[in-house]
């Protein structure tokens, strides 16, 4: 298997990260080194990274924002590329406190941004030009669409409506300030919304999964005709691969499926396919367990990304169908049950399990 640099990956034992490491150790091509920086919040698990070769990855618990230890590893590594992940990324979790989303996606951010520029300015040659930083973001910068309103290219206005997207937003542009002011090779991408294999289980597609194999009700927010656009993870890895591999330094991509779909839509898609698979015993429809709770504060009603620059200019295309997508995922839930109760054990308590969260 074809073999590249030597990436240093924020956040790598959380959700994106993790399936983003497994993706380029299975299909390629393989880092020749890759080291994983993780704080280990509640999202983060070291499971997560089970399977990876232990002679080309490792693992090292600690904070973006340490600029002596992340600073460390790149000059020890000769890192040739950070791909960052880490963030706090729940919407609910920053109405409840922006703090930690300050901290961690603004401020830890642009610490880590300072150490890597500081490095990048040592390096000289063939080095210096390798080097990339890819800044991983979402199309909740944005804000909201209307139902008729094209699909948002890169270079739209921000309009932030929470606090999770309003950090996230700050963190994007000290990114391409950097880039503008000291020509510092950072890329960004904004996705839309994830589901896959080691999600947390407080977002919508894994709550609504669990939920529906312990036969509890499913709740949805509001009236449920929220839309989203959604993206199986291994087809945002495989977008962010061919952005570090083959982006060019200073510009922005976004990644979308075009699998657009409302909220109550979604859940009644996941109903059916569950039906499918694991047939209630009675006459009853999974699709009765749907009920309709207040609507958080500030919930947009509309995402969507256009991603014609990179299916043109990078050649990449989503591979899985939203079906096909959904059909993987319940499986994944149901075949690792005890991922699962760790996370409930490790602090996500059922009592967390009974509002939808996406």
């Amino acid at each position: 298997m074809e073999q590249t640099g030597r990436w240093l990956v924020t956040g790598g034992a959380g959700f994106i990260g993790s399936n983003f490491l497994h993706l380029l150790f299975q299909e390629g091509p393989r880092p020749e080194r890759a080291v994983t920086l993780d704080k280990l919040a509640y999202a983060g698990r070291r499971e997560n990274l089970t399977g990876l070769p232990d002679a080309s990855h490792e693992f090292v618990q600690g904070e973006i924002g340490d600029r002596a230890l992340v600073g460390h590893l790149l000059r020890e590594n000769r890192i040739e590329a950070i791909v960052h992940f880490a963030a706090e990324t729940h919407v609910d979790r920053s109405i409840e406190s922006a703090e930690p989303f300050v901290d961690t996606n603004v401020v830890g951010s642009w610490r880590l941004l300072e150490s890597a520029w500081s490095y990048w300015r040592e390096l000289r040659g063939k080095e210096r030009e390798r080097f990339r930083f890819l800044h991983v973001s979402t199309d909740e910068v944005y804000g909201s669409l209307d139902r008729e309103e094209a699909p948002t290219r890169e270079g739209a206005p921000y309009d932030p409506s929470s606090p999770y997207s309003a950090s996230k937003a700050a963190s994007d542009h000290f990114v391409r300030a950097y880039a503008k002011t000291f020509g510092f090779p950072a890329m960004v991408t904004h996705c839309s919304n994830n589901y896959g294999p080691r999600q947390f289980p407080e977002k919508m597609i894994p709550l609504m999964i669990l939920n529906l194999l312990e036969e509890k009700p499913l709740p949805v927010y509001g009236d449920g005709r929220n839309r989203r656009d959604w993206l199986y993870v291994e087809d945002h890895c495989r977008a962010l691969r061919e952005v570090l591999l083959r982006g060019k330094p200073g510009e922005t991509y976004h990644i979308g499926s075009g699998a657009s779909c409302s909220n109550r839509e979604l859940v009644e898609q996941l109903c059916d396919l569950m039906g499918e698979i694991q047939p209630l015993r009675s006459d009853r429809s999974y699709r009765d367990r749907i009920t309709y709770v207040s609507d958080r504060p500030g919930h947009d009603f509309r995402y969507e990304v256009d991603s014609s620059k990179i299916r043109q200019q990078l050649g990449w295309k989503p591979q899985e169908t939203l079906e096909d997508g959904l059909r993987k995922t319940i499986a994944w839930y149901r075949e690792n049950g005890a991922w699962c109760e760790g996370v409930r054990r490790d602090g996500f308590g059922r009592e967390r399990l009974g509002v939808l969260r996406g």
